[in-house]
């Protein structure tokens, strides 16, 4: 499975109504928030099969407002790599 990063950006009024909707998909652990700062937005790491999968985390009241972002992480050697192929 792959890790994807989901960006869920909301307004004000959507706030309470969204995070509901997480509790009751079984989400709020994944997430983390930025309402209390003003930020309207709502970030999580999932593992997942696809990115189609992953944005089904996502209530569909914000889900065309969504980033989901497929992760990968780099070795030193990866990266070195790319040096020389660039």
């Amino acid at each position: 499975m792959d890790r994807y990063l989901i960006e869920t950006p909301h307004t004000d009024d959507e706030c309470l109504g969204l995070l509901d909707q997480i509790i009751a998909a079984g989400y709020l652990h994944h997430f983390d928030w930025g309402c209390q700062d003003g930020d309207h937005t709502g970030w999580a790491v999932i593992e997942a099969e696809s990115q189609a999968q992953a944005a089904l985390a996502v209530p569909a009241m914000v889900r065309a407002k969504a980033r989901v972002v497929r992760l990968n992480k780099f070795t030193e050697e990866d990266v070195q790599k790319l040096h020389v192929a660039g």
